[in-house]
């Protein structure tokens, strides 16, 4: 797994002002990025601080229905670069490996909701 995370507080790290930390690395080799949660709308959008040593800013994730059955997840960040001048220069590099992580788990994340049955709600 290159991503582990868990919550921080009284809530598991399900409510505004509480923390996830997430820890990407192979074995006891990666970093810890911390973040704080600045907005909570289940199941629509959850937003962060990033707060850690090596990964600053801010980022979003939102969930858009775009059909009777079908949804799109959105992923917005603002990330502060570490290392200055070499953190803009391996960039590139860095910016590729995570778009592959983040395919990777949205292809896990789709797996997982197609297998499940369907939420129905109903009013009265």
């Amino acid at each position: 797994m290159l991503t582990r995370t868990h919550g921080v507080g009284p809530h598991g790290g399900h409510a505004v002002g509480e923390g996830v930390h997430a820890f990407t690395g192979v074995g006891p080799i990666g970093f810890l990025d911390t973040m704080v949660i600045t907005a909570w709308e289940p199941p629509y959008r959850c937003a962060v601080r990033k707060t850690g040593r090596v990964v600053r800013g801010s980022a979003e994730f939102g969930v858009e229905p775009i059909g009777a059955s079908r949804s799109r997840v959105v992923y917005e960040a603002e990330v502060d670069l570490p290392a200055g001048v070499l953190g803009e220069m391996v960039w590139p590099l860095v910016r590729a490996v995570l778009a592959t992580g983040f395919r990777r788990s949205l292809r896990t994340l789709a797996r997982l909701v197609e297998s499940s049955h369907p939420v129905r709600t109903t009013t009265g």
